[in-house]
This record gives C-alpha cells, sequence and structure tokens, in this order.
C-alpha cells in the first residue's frame, strides 16, 4: 500500500495528474490537501511507501497539524521508503529533523537555518541520465520537456547519487537523487514537474514508475 499525500500547488493539482497516472498500476491511498492522513500511529505498518508531491503550509492549506509530525518520525525512524516529488523536500520543512534528510532541498524564504532561498526560472529544459553506476540509471528515460519551473539552487543537506540533472544558463542541477535516512531507509527526489502537461508526458510517468518500483523493492 502506498500513501500519496498531495496539495493542489497553485491549483497545478500535479500530484492529482500523475496519481491518476499511475493508479491503475498500484493500491494507492491518495490525499489531496488533507492532512489527516499523516496523523495515524501505525504509518510505518500500514504503508510499503510515502509518496510525497506538497509543500508545508503553501496554497493557502496549514501545514500538517503538531499530531502528524511523531507518525511521520516514527516512519522514517522505522526505515521506510520517501518519493519526494517536485517541491516535497519542503513537505514538513518545519521540522529540525526532517531537513537535514531529504538529500537536495528546496529552500524557502525566511528558511529556519538560514539557507539563501531557492530558485525556479522557467523554460524549456531537458532532463539528462547521469553517467553513473547506480542500477536505476540504466533504466531512467532522458526526456525534453517543455516550458516549466525548473528547480534549481537547492541546498544539499546529506550524501546523494545523483541519477539525473538538467543543464541551464545557471548551471548543471541534480533533478534526480538518492539518499538514505539515518535509518537506512531510501529516499528519492524527483524534482521535475509542476504543470499538469509536464507532469503528465509519458516519460515523466514511466520514470516515476521505475521509482516507485524500485523503493517497493528495497524497503
Amino acid at each position: 500500500m502506498i500513501l500519496f499525500a498531495a496539495d493542489r500547488h497553485y491549483d497545478a493539482h500535479c500530484g492529482r495528474v500523475l496519481y491518476e497516472a499511475i493508479a491503475p498500476h498500484y493500491d494507492i491511498d491518495f490525499h489531496e490537501d488533507d492532512w489527516a492522513c499523516f496523523c495515524r500511529p501505525d504509518l510505518a505498518d500500514r504503508y510499503d511507501l510515502m509518496v510525497l508531491n506538497l509543500i508545508a503550509g503553501s496554497c493557502d492549506v496549514p501545514p500538517p497539524a503538531p499530531k502528524a509530525e511523531e507518525p511521520v518520525r516514527n516512519y522514517v525512524a522505522a526505515g521506510r521508503p520517501l518519493l519526494l516529488l517536485h517541491g516535497a523536500s519542503a513537505a514538513f520543512w518545519e521540522w529540525d529533523w526532517w531537513r537535514p534528510l531529504v538529500g537536495h532541498r528546496w529552500v524557502r524564504g525566511e528558511d529556519p537555518d538560514g539557507m539563501t532561498s531557492s530558485t525556479h526560472p522557467k523554460r524549456p529544459y531537458r532532463l539528462e541520465v547521469a553517467k553513473s553506476r547506480h542500477p536505476l540509471c540504466a533504466r531512467l528515460q532522458p526526456v525534453d520537456l517543455p516550458e516549466d519551473e525548473i528547480y534549481i539552487d537547492m541546498e544539499q543537506t546529506c550524501p546523494t547519487s545523483v541519477l539525473m540533472t538538467t543543464t541551464t544558463t545557471e548551471g548543471t542541477f541534480p533533478q534526480c537523487y538518492e539518499a538514505r535516512t539515518p535509518a537506512g531507509g531510501a529516499v528519492i527526489g524527483y524534482v521535475p514537474g509542476h504543470r499538469p502537461e509536464v507532469v503528465g508526458h509519458p516519460t515523466m510517468v514511466a520514470n516515476c514508475r521505475v521509482l516507485i518500483d524500485y523503493l517497493l523493492r528495497v524497503m
């Protein structure tokens, strides 16, 4: 069972777009703008994978209630896997223990750690598979994408294996990576994808399925 929690993301509904594309292939408990799903005390026992596509406190949706923190932290402490889509490295950005484990972190304004904010220029761009022996690099596909937000200037918070990159006029930036939590759980960030046309691109959906299948096996 997969827990997939998303915000409406400025009415782009990118989480819902992906959910509808992959729903026929998995057993998914999907929630949009509803964080009661994080308050279950049995998250680590109930779910094999947590997929997040949200930024706490964005879109005029209140952040998860304080009582959600312990179940989510217990899930992570149990070594369970995470798939962080788009800005979800900031899913629980207010929690001090969360920020160091996400790999490459989308930094919001007024960051608690004092980091400079990340940015997202908008233009067409290409995702390239990294030159790496990580097994996922043999399965992920490069793709040319239409104009969309490109998340750059993210903070690296722990060691990662970079799986995909994009090169812009600003430099070369990771767009997909794997990290490990202190408990050994796999954390994969797949950063691209704001507009529905980009999220629903067949290659983007195929790459997400590759990542999900990998995480379900390595849990």
